[in-house]
């Protein structure tokens, strides 16, 4: 028989080598050998290079060279990005904004947002007077981010816009209610003449007219950086009194603590420490709301802006009250060490001047800390790693019937153990008759041979020759 005719049983119509590979197989090895990432992908997905669900696809989730597979596996590689974008953030942006141009000519998509403007319109026209107070919060140091949130927020609403969905008649229903929802609390707000609670009631207000606009599908991208506007806002005067006495006891019984650790004589006498003959008074401004309030919002804002599990997320903001804290407390104690130390005015000019420009660094490099210690703390698993990639592709070899002039993968997998175990057998195995020289270090899922004569009869524990 011609090696380079195909017998009547093979059905891809291609010529065969002496080695029992087609040629096109061939060429897909040396693309495979090639790039390992891209023949483990195109394994996963059953198709060739030359085709799909036809005779050379279905052949090709058997013949992936092993040595591919094996390399993916050692080296950890994992499918390639589909595409991958080098744009700048300018290039980004300019991007979402002709995609909303585009958008805007869609009937589909026009009239929602066009809804959502107007509504949008009358919910800032009707809490104006509220908005207004909110403004004027934004000039006491602790609400000096304010005017930075409505920028954030509606920055986030354009970078994660996407093509609006048909809206059913419970997102309406439930916008509706929400909506409604937000002004009977504003109504009771007005009767008790509770302003906080008042400015408050905007943010539901504005969820429930982009669920009665947009629909479930607008709200999945919507409903984060519309919660974000509640940072705007103070907070309300009794929250303010609650916090203040327990903040400022905490600030400085820590601080008292760690004056003690580097060796003064510090106790505690209410919220003042006492280091010697100097009092060292805590006050409002040193409790660490301030800090506490900004610093929140910032991390919250920092998980908008990653891409982390949810679980690291709600790590990272839970820890923003911690690190806040601990900030405001090195303040103090170094502001009380300078005392010690240096002069009143060198301590001084620390505390009011450059505490200031120094605590927020700091916090953030406590925050990046927590995150690398997060991102490497656990691994993300992989849906498909190479090990199950390759049982599923002896598996799949294993079970489909040999074709003629075809070497199924359960033998790739095992000839370079047959060729070693036939070689000390003076060459007896059925591949070695056929004059195949195949090498290579024995795959990792390939099931040993029990004993010489095994490998001699062309046998491996239940995987059948390709022949």
């Amino acid at each position: 028989m011609n090696p380079l005719i195909p017998e009547s049983g093979d059905t891809s119509g291609q010529p065969v080598n002496p080695t029992g590979e087609s040629s096109v197989n061939r060429a897909d090895a040396s693309v495979a050998a090639a790039s390992p990432a891209a023949a483990l992908s195109a394994a996963r997905r059953g198709t060739s290079g030359l085709g799909q669900g036809g005779a050379h696809g279905e052949q090709f989730d058997s013949l992936v060279p092993v040595a591919a597979l094996r390399s993916v596996a050692a080296r950890g590689e994992a499918d390639p990005p589909a595409t991958v974008s080098d744009d700048s953030l300018f290039e980004a942006w300019r991007t979402r904004l002709t995609d909303l141009w585009s958008d805007l000519h869609d009937p589909d998509q026009r009239a929602p947002l066009i809804a959502i403007v107007s509504l949008v319109g009358l919910l800032l026209y009707g809490y104006w007077p509220g908005l207004l107070n909110a403004k004027a919060s934004w000039s006491n140091a602790q609400y000096s981010h304010g005017w930075i949130v409505p920028l954030f927020s509606v920055g986030m609403l354009l970078w994660w816009r996407k093509p609006l969905k048909p809206v059913t008649m419970s997102a309406r229903s439930a916008g509706l209610a929400l909506l409604l929802a937000g002004f009977g609390i504003r109504l009771l707000a007005a009767w008790f003449r509770i302003v906080t609670i008042d400015m408050y009631t905007f943010v539901p207000a504005v969820g429930g007219a982009f669920l009665l606009c947009c629909g479930w599908s607008g709200m999945r991208w919507a409903w984060a950086p519309i919660a974000f506007l509640i940072f705007m806002f103070p907070l309300p005067d009794e929250a303010t009194r609650y916090l203040l006495g327990p903040l400022q006891n905490l600030a400085t019984t820590v601080s008292t603590f760690a004056l003690q650790t580097f060796g003064l004589e510090a106790f505690q006498e209410g919220n003042q420490i006492v280091i010697g003959e100097m009092h060292l008074g805590v006050v409002d401004a040193c409790s660490g709301l301030r800090m506490l309030t900004i610093f929140i919002a910032l991390s919250v804002a920092l998980v908008m802006l990653g891409d982390r599990p949810w679980w690291e997320n709600a790590v990272i903001i839970g820890s923003a009250i911690p690190i806040a804290l601990i900030v405001n407390s090195i303040r103090i104690t170094v502001t009380g060490m300078l005392y010690q130390v240096a002069t009143s005015e060198i301590a001084e000019m620390v505390f009011h001047d450059l505490a200031g420009w120094i605590m927020m660094p700091m916090a953030l490099s406590m925050l990046y800390g927590e995150q690398f210690l997060l991102s490497n703390l656990m691994l993300a698993e992989d849906d498909d790693p190479a090990g199950i990639g390759l049982e599923r592709s002896v598996a799949i070899g294993a079970s489909r019937s040999a074709r003629p002039g075809l070497l199924p993968l359960t033998d790739g997998l095992s000839a370079s153990a047959k060729g070693s175990a036939g070689s000390g057998k003076g060459g007896a195995t059925e591949h070695g008759a056929r004059g195949e020289s195949r090498s290579g270090p024995v795959p990792l899922s390939a099931p040993k041979p029990r004993d010489g004569r095994d490998s001699a009869r062309g046998r491996h524990d239940g995987l059948s020759p390709g022949i």
